[in-house]
């Protein structure tokens, strides 16, 4: 059989290794150091923020950022239902309720949904003390409007950008947007560092008091002195190492992703029933713009005469990796007791959406064998129809 081909691999080149090899050979193999220091540098000056603390993970960032904010038990957050598992449980890592919102068409918060749950809180006499709207594979939210409807109500915005580091909205990074940011470097995000994350902020004291909490909350004095609950959520020095070649290279990864959305949008232009998830993407240039992360189309089968599913099952046949959009997170059975502001948009997004093969890595061999797929497919489909 082929090699797998998958739905986002690491792309990682002679840089990398090369910034390994000095990583290890300055000596700095313990967590910290210097690469650390000039990738928080670097990443502050790319996502156009004053502080980036370089962290265990995208989690972590969530996780430490509602420390920051004073979130705890009893207290309700309003998030996005349309995401990873992972925007949810850093929520329940402070003892704090989540409340899930629906997606729009974008599949993003829908912020007229936010609008109500804050409505139907405030006359329950409940008080909600963050926002945390998620970049759904990688295009910004609305924070416009999101962010306007939580600051009438006195609530903080922590951005869920793990998903989103390189696209934009009207110019501004994705990373700038809230009293913080939070993003990760898994391995099948845009960047990796094996794995990690960041928080992203302007506030200075916001930034210290998250490195001292991601470093076991030890006091500066000899001895080792803990006066507060900490953890063990910094990034090491190698894989900071990693982080800051991969940086180096983002732009450039970025537009070939870019050029996988351009040609999947070209394939199914004549495709009845299908349509590019998220379009108009920026895929030709602008101010707004998704960073191409992963290309997903939706299907309605009564128009298209085949499901997402149908799909999927072919193309695995074929040793390629497809996916669903994220199954919501309030149809999650273990979040079945959560309150959740919906009106069916991100459910009938999980059943029509499907994710393809996008990562940067991909050569034009292993894109061509996608597009054969597909192709037989379709003429299969066509032909049953």
């Amino acid at each position: 059989m082929a090699d797998r081909i998958y739905l986002s691999s690491p792309d990682v080149t002679q840089a990398e290794e090369d910034a390994l090899v000095r990583a290890i050979r300055s000596g700095w193999v313990a967590p910290l150091g210097p690469e650390v220091d000039a990738f928080e540098e670097e990443l502050a000056a790319y996502t156009g923020r004053k502080y980036a603390v370089a962290l265990s993970s995208g989690t972590a960032a969530l996780h430490l950022a509602l420390l920051n904010l004073g979130v705890g038990p009893g207290d309700l957050v309003l998030t996005s239902s349309l995401t990873f598992a992972a925007t949810a449980n850093s929520i329940v890592y402070t003892g704090a309720e989540p409340v899930f919102i629906d997606a729009d068409e974008t599949g993003n918060m829908n912020p007229d949904l936010l609008e109500e749950a804050f409505d139907t809180l405030a006359k329950e006499g409940r008080t909600v003390k963050a926002v945390v709207p998620v970049d759904l594979l990688g295009k910004v939210v609305n924070h416009e409007r999101i962010d306007a409807i939580a600051a009438a109500h006195g609530v903080p915005v922590l951005s869920d950008a793990a998903e989103s580091l390189g696209a934009t909205r009207n110019g501004r990074s994705a990373g700038a947007f809230g009293v913080a940011a939070a993003i990760s470097f898994n391995g099948n995000k845009i960047m990796t560092t094996s794995g990690g994350g960041a928080l992203l902020t302007d506030d200075e004291e916001f930034a210290k008091h998250t490195r001292y909490l991601a470093t076991q909350a030890r006091q500066p004095v000899v001895h080792y002195e803990h006066t507060d609950i900490g953890y063990n959520y910094r990034m090491s020095n190698i894989l900071a190492a990693l982080g800051r070649a991969q940086l180096s290279r983002l732009d450039e990864m970025i537009e070939r992703r870019r050029q996988h959305r351009l040609a999947y949008r070209e394939l199914f232009a004549d495709v009845s029933g299908v349509t590019i998830f998220g379009e108009p993407s920026g895929a030709d240039g602008g101010d707004t713009r998704d960073n191409f992360w992963l290309t997903s189309i939706l299907v309605d089968p009564a128009e298209a005469g085949f499901s997402a599913a149908a799909m999927q099952a072919a193309l695995a046949e074929r040793n390629i990796e497809s996916r669903p959009l994220w199954k919501p997170m309030h149809l999650q059975p273990v979040y079945s007791s959560a309150r959740a502001s919906t009106d069916g948009s991100a459910e009938e997004l999980f059943h029509r959406g499907l994710s393809l093969p996008s990562g940067s890595v991909l050569d034009e061999a292993h894109m061509a064998r996608v597009r054969e797929a597909i192709g037989q497919f379709l003429d299969g489909a066509d032909a049953a129809a």
